[in-house]
Protein backbone atom coordinates (compact mmCIF):
# COMPACT_ATOMS: atom_id res chain seq x y z
CA UNK A 1 0.00 0.00 0.00
CA UNK A 2 1.29 3.46 -0.90
CA UNK A 3 1.56 6.11 1.74
CA UNK A 4 -0.23 9.40 1.22
CA UNK A 5 2.86 11.28 -0.01
CA UNK A 6 3.47 8.65 -2.72
CA UNK A 7 -0.18 8.88 -3.79
CA UNK A 8 -0.14 12.69 -3.99
CA UNK A 9 3.26 12.91 -5.72
CA UNK A 10 1.79 12.78 -9.28
CA UNK A 11 -0.74 15.48 -8.32
CA UNK A 12 2.08 17.68 -6.99
CA UNK A 13 4.07 17.14 -10.18
CA UNK A 14 1.08 18.13 -12.32
CA UNK A 15 0.36 21.22 -10.21
CA UNK A 16 4.04 22.23 -10.19
CA UNK A 17 4.19 21.73 -13.94
CA UNK A 18 1.03 23.80 -14.44
CA UNK A 19 2.52 26.59 -12.32
CA UNK A 20 5.80 26.40 -14.26
CA UNK A 21 3.90 26.52 -17.57
CA UNK A 22 1.86 29.50 -16.38
CA UNK A 23 5.01 31.31 -15.25
CA UNK A 24 6.72 30.49 -18.55
CA UNK A 25 3.89 32.17 -20.44
CA UNK A 26 4.81 35.55 -18.91
CA UNK A 27 8.23 35.99 -20.61
CA UNK A 28 6.87 34.29 -23.73
CA UNK A 29 4.08 36.85 -24.03
CA UNK A 30 6.48 39.74 -23.43
CA UNK A 31 8.86 38.29 -26.03
CA UNK A 32 6.06 38.07 -28.62
CA UNK A 33 4.90 41.63 -27.96
CA UNK A 34 8.45 42.99 -28.21
CA UNK A 35 9.54 41.04 -31.29
CA UNK A 36 6.34 41.53 -33.28
CA UNK A 37 7.50 45.06 -34.18
CA UNK A 38 10.56 43.62 -35.96
CA UNK A 39 8.46 41.61 -38.39
CA UNK A 40 8.00 42.95 -41.94
CA UNK A 41 5.32 45.66 -42.12
CA UNK A 42 2.64 43.40 -43.60
CA UNK A 43 3.00 40.99 -40.66
CA UNK A 44 2.12 43.36 -37.80
CA UNK A 45 -1.36 41.90 -37.42
CA UNK A 46 -2.69 40.22 -34.25
CA UNK A 47 -0.48 37.65 -32.56
CA UNK A 48 -1.45 33.96 -32.79
CA UNK A 49 -3.09 33.67 -29.35
CA UNK A 50 -5.52 36.48 -30.24
CA UNK A 51 -6.15 35.14 -33.75
CA UNK A 52 -6.85 31.69 -32.35
CA UNK A 53 -9.19 33.09 -29.69
CA UNK A 54 -11.09 35.15 -32.26
CA UNK A 55 -11.36 32.17 -34.61
CA UNK A 56 -12.72 29.91 -31.86
CA UNK A 57 -15.15 32.65 -30.76
CA UNK A 58 -16.36 32.96 -34.38
CA UNK A 59 -16.87 29.20 -34.62
CA UNK A 60 -18.88 29.32 -31.37
CA UNK A 61 -20.93 32.24 -32.77
CA UNK A 62 -19.98 34.55 -29.87
CA UNK A 63 -17.27 36.71 -31.47
CA UNK A 64 -19.66 39.48 -32.49
CA UNK A 65 -20.85 39.80 -28.89
CA UNK A 66 -17.33 40.31 -27.54
CA UNK A 67 -15.89 43.76 -26.92
CA UNK A 68 -12.22 44.44 -27.58
CA UNK A 69 -11.56 44.16 -23.82
CA UNK A 70 -13.35 40.82 -23.61
CA UNK A 71 -11.35 39.50 -26.57
CA UNK A 72 -8.15 40.54 -24.77
CA UNK A 73 -9.30 38.91 -21.52
CA UNK A 74 -10.32 35.70 -23.34
CA UNK A 75 -7.00 35.69 -25.23
CA UNK A 76 -4.95 36.03 -22.05
CA UNK A 77 -7.02 33.39 -20.24
CA UNK A 78 -6.70 30.96 -23.14
CA UNK A 79 -2.98 31.63 -23.66
CA UNK A 80 -2.04 31.29 -19.98
CA UNK A 81 -4.41 28.33 -19.61
CA UNK A 82 -2.79 26.54 -22.54
CA UNK A 83 0.68 27.29 -21.15
CA UNK A 84 -0.35 25.89 -17.77
CA UNK A 85 -1.94 22.82 -19.38
CA UNK A 86 1.19 22.07 -21.40
CA UNK A 87 3.26 22.53 -18.23
CA UNK A 88 0.98 20.07 -16.43
CA UNK A 89 1.69 17.57 -19.21
CA UNK A 90 5.45 18.27 -19.12
CA UNK A 91 5.99 17.62 -15.41
CA UNK A 92 4.89 13.95 -15.25
CA UNK A 93 6.79 13.22 -18.46
CA UNK A 94 9.93 14.83 -17.07
CA UNK A 95 9.57 13.00 -13.76
CA UNK A 96 8.99 9.64 -15.45
CA UNK A 97 12.38 9.62 -17.17
CA UNK A 98 14.27 6.78 -15.47
CA UNK A 99 17.44 7.80 -13.67
CA UNK A 100 19.38 5.24 -15.72
CA UNK A 101 18.44 7.17 -18.88
CA UNK A 102 19.27 10.48 -17.22
CA UNK A 103 22.71 9.15 -16.28
CA UNK A 104 23.46 8.08 -19.86
CA UNK A 105 21.91 11.15 -21.47
CA UNK A 106 22.02 13.95 -18.93
CA UNK A 107 19.85 16.79 -20.17
CA UNK A 108 19.53 19.82 -17.89
CA UNK A 109 16.04 21.10 -17.15
CA UNK A 110 16.70 24.11 -19.38
CA UNK A 111 17.32 21.89 -22.42
CA UNK A 112 14.45 19.54 -21.55
CA UNK A 113 12.15 22.55 -21.37
CA UNK A 114 13.40 23.97 -24.66
CA UNK A 115 12.90 20.61 -26.37
CA UNK A 116 9.38 20.38 -24.96
CA UNK A 117 8.65 23.97 -26.01
CA UNK A 118 9.68 23.21 -29.59
CA UNK A 119 7.50 20.08 -29.55
CA UNK A 120 4.53 22.10 -28.24
CA UNK A 121 5.06 24.70 -30.99
CA UNK A 122 5.32 22.11 -33.77
CA UNK A 123 2.49 19.96 -32.43
CA UNK A 124 0.17 22.91 -31.88
CA UNK A 125 0.79 24.93 -35.04
CA UNK A 126 1.34 22.10 -37.52
CA UNK A 127 -0.93 19.36 -36.14
CA UNK A 128 -3.52 20.40 -33.54
CA UNK A 129 -4.65 23.72 -35.05
CA UNK A 130 -4.97 22.34 -38.61
CA UNK A 131 -6.78 19.27 -37.25
CA UNK A 132 -9.25 21.54 -35.43
CA UNK A 133 -9.67 23.73 -38.51
CA UNK A 134 -8.27 26.80 -36.76
CA UNK A 135 -7.06 29.40 -39.21
CA UNK A 136 -3.87 30.23 -37.32
CA UNK A 137 -1.88 27.15 -38.34
CA UNK A 138 1.84 27.25 -39.05
CA UNK A 139 1.51 26.30 -42.68
CA UNK A 140 -0.59 29.42 -43.36
CA UNK A 141 1.80 31.84 -41.66
CA UNK A 142 4.83 33.59 -43.17
CA UNK A 143 8.24 32.16 -42.27
CA UNK A 144 9.19 35.18 -40.15
CA UNK A 145 6.10 34.83 -37.95
CA UNK A 146 6.74 31.09 -37.60
CA UNK A 147 10.32 31.84 -36.53
CA UNK A 148 9.06 34.41 -34.02
CA UNK A 149 6.64 31.86 -32.58
CA UNK A 150 9.30 29.15 -32.52
CA UNK A 151 11.61 31.50 -30.61
CA UNK A 152 8.73 32.43 -28.26
CA UNK A 153 8.24 28.72 -27.50
CA UNK A 154 11.97 28.39 -26.80
CA UNK A 155 11.57 31.23 -24.28
CA UNK A 156 8.51 29.49 -22.79
CA UNK A 157 10.22 26.08 -22.71
CA UNK A 158 13.41 27.37 -21.12
CA UNK A 159 11.42 29.11 -18.39
CA UNK A 160 9.26 26.01 -17.95
CA UNK A 161 12.29 23.73 -17.61
CA UNK A 162 14.09 25.97 -15.12
CA UNK A 163 10.97 26.67 -13.06
CA UNK A 164 9.78 23.06 -13.03
CA UNK A 165 13.26 21.97 -11.96
CA UNK A 166 13.16 24.43 -9.08
CA UNK A 167 9.65 23.39 -8.01
CA UNK A 168 10.02 19.61 -8.28
CA UNK A 169 12.15 17.51 -5.98
CA UNK A 170 15.21 15.81 -7.45
CA UNK A 171 14.76 12.30 -8.86
CA UNK A 172 15.65 9.30 -6.80
CA UNK A 173 19.14 8.05 -7.56
CA UNK A 174 18.22 4.36 -7.37
CA UNK A 175 15.72 2.41 -9.45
Amino acid sequence: MQNQSEETQPVHAILNGALAGFIGTVPMTIFMLLTQRFLPKGQHYDLPPELITKDIARKLHVRWHMSKGLVLLATLAAHFGYGATMGAIYAPIEESIPSSVEKRLPLPGLLQGILFGVLVWAGSYFALLPLLGISESGEREPAQRNLMMLAAHVVWGSTLGITAGALMPAHETSE
